[in-house]
């Protein structure tokens, strides 16, 4: 939407689509709205509340969620199911986009596009306002399209059956991104913990091209450390690198200030 939308801007949805490759924190330890500034003040574009692999509650995310509004930083949510409910109350609170795990066909994705849209492009229910219209009394007519068009829907491809559906997938309206899950993908090859592997990487290269063919945006998740072969997919098409986790970076920060400390000697 333009300058005049009611909704606040998605930055990283409009950073992608001026082709810029755009990095977002897991988030899957921290429960404090802080931890919104901390990655906006760290550099990131985004934040993923991981609500598949972590303990956190509803209010907790969006409280998280409505902190990275004010910090200049995406707020966006990991669900754990395709559940439409669970997916409109995350949305409600203040997510700017979704990441639905485990995408297995066509039809799951139209069902995922459909229950995070209003209608007449979804069935997304209205909730009156709230955070990403900035508790503004919006006319309905105006704040559902200015909330859809700030709306970033992701699927996630996880195994070799839901890469070789990418085609219909990325053709998809509603769908915005495809992210692979790359260390389920391995799993479900027989591979686990080859991320390089060219069973992998040929797999990457068709989601691209799929993505490629409809416009949509390709994301990397589950590689962290490995610059080299995330250079790789970069060259390939993607734009979104889902980064390491909360507990990951504070688990590898104290493990190497601890290290420096044993030096010390008496």
């Amino acid at each position: 939407m333009g300058e005049s939308s009611p909704a606040v801007a998605n930055l990283t949805k409009r950073r992608l689509a001026e082709g810029r490759v755009v990095t977002g924190m897991m988030v899957r330890l921290t429960r404090t709205a802080d931890i919104a500034t901390i990655a906006a003040s760290c550099g990131f574009d985004a934040l993923n509340v991981d609500l598949e692999h972590s303990q956190l509650t509803l209010g907790e995310t969006a409280q998280i969620c409505v902190n990275a509004l004010s910090a200049g930083i995406t707020p966006l949510v990991r669900v754990p199911s395709h559940d439409p409910s669970f997916m409109g109350r995350v949305l409600d609170g203040g997510a700017q986009g979704l990441i639905v795990p485990h995408v297995q066909s066509v039809e799951e994705a139209r069902a995922i596009a459909a229950a995070t849209r209003f209608p007449p492009g979804g069935h997304r229910s209205m909730g009156g306002t709230g955070p990403l219209l900035r508790y503004a009394a919006v006319p309905t007519t105006v704040a559902a399209p200015a909330v859809d068009a700030e709306t970033l829907v992701t699927v996630m491809l996880e195994t070799s059956h839901a890469v070789g559906q990418a085609e219909g997938i990325a053709a998809t309206p509603g769908v915005d991104m495809i992210m692979i899950g790359t260390n389920d993908l391995c799993a479900d090859l027989g591979i686990h913990g080859q991320l390089g592997h060219q069973q992998v990487l040929d797999a990457y290269a068709e989601v691209a091209r799929a993505c490629k063919a409809h416009g949509k945006h390709l994301a990397v998740g589950g590689i962290k450390a490995d610059l080299t072969l995330l250079g790789k997919l970069v060259a390939l098409g993607a734009r979104y690198i889902s980064a390491n986790t909360d507990m990951a970076l504070l688990i590898g920060a104290a493990r190497a200030h601890a290290e420096e400390l044993r030096q010390l000697r008496a």
